[in-house]
């Protein structure tokens, strides 16, 4: 018996999946560029290990996070926070390997789990189902005698069922309901989300593995407990949590093209754009040419921190300055 997900196509959806098609078309059209993939690639990786840890209360800062990966000691960072983050580089690199596995078992969910888990649980063991019960805010997941079979049938729904689906929402049904299952007695929203993308790079969605969605949940915590908590509320119908997760992707891939089209110009090993300076790029996007008084506004920083932010988006070509000194005007490069 496998899983059944309930869900309508509505025209939102349907929108959003569209969407999601047409840029992820653009951006691989634009990887014949090979060059700047790897910097890519360990940006994405970077941006994924922050932002699903921070979901879960982890302190470090992207650029602390960075350091980590890079083989620096991050300054005023606790041993415990570094170990998570350490562990999600290595749950990332887990499902990069395994990228192309046809059919995922058990005792994959099992190392997974260990490796993302693993010295950091307040309880239960890693690399094993839980054998207690537990409480997720609101929600009370199934019983702990209840939690071998429902895995059965959602590991039996994802080996042969997802197929049939755009791997866009195959994904997203995953990462609900592995939530809703709760399985393991701790770190199950780390693991849900790794898993989400590991549906995404087994179907051949991601193959470069440039894209992270993770930051669109993290920077709305309250909205994406809530979006999980709807689909409770609608007796399991999954409409509106697909709704948000395809926005979210959407969203996702349209930050990646702003940093392909950043990559593809100049120095793009120098060039790794920061979460401001990809906000600062949305809102030129978004509004065309800018008088600088309305972009330091709209960022809330002073005119010094948006020039700071500027300055290498003009030196690489990303950003250009027209009109006249005085009513000078920032806009996307139009090259």
């Amino acid at each position: 018996m496998s899983y059944e997900p309930l869900f309508t196509i509505t025209p939102a959806l349907l929108s959003h999946v569209e969407s999601v098609a047409a840029l992820r078309e653009r951006i691989l059209g634009a990887a014949i560029e090979l060059s700047w993939i790897p910097a890519l690639q360990k940006d994405t990786r970077t941006r994924n290990v922050h932002a699903s840890t921070a979901i879960e209360g982890n302190p470090l800062t992207l650029e602390q996070v960075r350091a980590l990966e890079e083989g620096r000691e991050p300054v005023a960072s606790d041993a415990r926070s570094r170990r998570e983050v350490v562990n999600y580089f290595a749950g990332l690199r887990y499902i990069e390997k395994h990228a192309s596995k046809k059919n995922i078992r058990h005792e994959d969910l099992f190392d997974l789990h260990r490796i993302l888990a693993g010295e950091v649980m307040d309880q239960g063991e890693a690399g094993r189902y839980r054998t207690i019960a537990v409480r997720v805010g609101r929600h009370l997941p199934p019983t702990p005698n209840d939690v071998s079979g429902l895995m059965f049938e959602l590991l039996d729904w994802w080996n042969t069922h997802t197929d049939a689906l755009s791997p866009v929402l195959s994904s997203a049904i995953l990462h609900y309901r592995f939530e809703a299952i709760h399985p393991f007695a701790d770190g199950n929203g780390r693991t849900g989300r790794a898993l989400a993308l590991w549906e995404l790079y087994r179907r051949g969605f991601d193959p470069h593995h440039i894209f992270s969605v993770d930051e669109y949940y993290w920077e709305d915590r309250p909205r994406y407990y809530a979006a999980l908590e709807t689909v409770r509320h609608q007796g399991e119908d999954l409409t509106t949590w697909l709704e948000y997760c395809t926005e979210g992707l959407r969203q996702t891939l349209e930050r990646v093209w702003l940093r392909v089209q950043a990559y593809n110009l100049k120095s793009p090993e120098k060039l790794v754009l920061r979460p401001k300076q990809e906000r600062l790029l949305q809102l030129l996007r978004d509004h065309g040419a800018m008088a600088p008084t309305d972009l330091w506004s709209t960022l809330g920083l002073s005119k010094q921190g948006t020039l700071d932010l500027l300055r290498p988006l003009l030196a690489a070509g990303v950003v250009e300055k027209i009109g006249t000194r005085k009513t000078g005007r920032y806009a996307l490069c139009s090259k």
